[in-house]
C-alpha cells in the first residue's frame, strides 16, 4: 500500500510541476509580446490549465499523507517533508500572487459556471490600476517560482523512493 501511495504521489506532483515548468519556459517569448497579444494569450490557458491545476491541492494532500506514513527521523521522512513544504508553498504562491492576476486577465470573459466560481474566489488585484506590465511581470515571475518549487518537490519525492531502506 505504501509503495502504491509513493508512486501515486509522484504522479500527482508531476502534473503541477509540468504545468508550472511549461509556463516558465514560455516567459522569454511572452515578455516580447505587446499588451493586446499578451492579454489574448493569457486567456487561452482557461480551462485547460485550470483543470490541470486541480492536481495542486491533491499534491499537498498526497504528500501530507505520505509524510504521516513515512518513518520519522529517516532521510526519506525529511525528503518527503521537503516535498510537502514545496507543494504547500506552490499553492500559496498561486493564491497570493497568481490568482489575483488571473482574475484581472479574465475580467469580462465568458467562462463556465464553475469557472466563474473559481475566478470569483480569493483576493482581487490592487485597487489602483497598475500598468499591465506589472501584472505581466508578477504572473511570469510567480510561475518561475512555482516551477522551482514543484521541481524541488518532485525531486525530493523521487530521491525519497531511492533512499528508503
Amino acid at each position: 500500500m505504501l509503495n502504491a501511495l509513493q508512486v501515486l504521489t509522484v504522479m500527482i506532483v508531476a502534473l503541477p510541476m509540468a504545468l508550472s515548468v511549461a509556463h516558465a519556459l514560455e516567459l522569454p517569448g511572452k515578455m516580447r509580446l505587446e499588451e493586446n497579444t499578451y492579454r489574448a494569450v493569457q486567456r487561452i490557458y482557461y480551462p485547460g490549465f485550470t483543470i490541470g491545476g486541480a492536481a495542486e491541492p491533491l499534491s499537498v494532500v498526497a504528500t501530507g499523507l505520505l509524510l504521516v506514513l513515512t518513518p520519522s527521523g529517516t532521510v526519506a521522512f525529511w525528503l518527503v517533508l521537503t516535498a510537502f513544504v514545496a507543494m504547500l508553498a506552490t499553492v500559496a504562491v498561486y493564491w497570493l500572487a497568481v490568482h489575483p492576476v488571473n482574475k484581472y486577465w479574465m475580467e469580462g470573459q465568458a467562462v463556465s459556471t464553475s469557472g466563474a466560481v473559481f475566478f470569483g474566489a480569493g483576493s482581487t488585484p490592487e485597487s489602483r490600476q497598475p500598468k499591465w506590465t506589472e501584472f505581466r511581470d508578477r504572473w511570469e515571475r510567480s510561475h518561475v517560482a512555482r516551477a522551482i518549487l514543484t521541481s524541488v518537490g518532485l525531486l525530493a519525492l523521487v530521491i525519497s523512493l531511492v533512499v528508503r531502506p
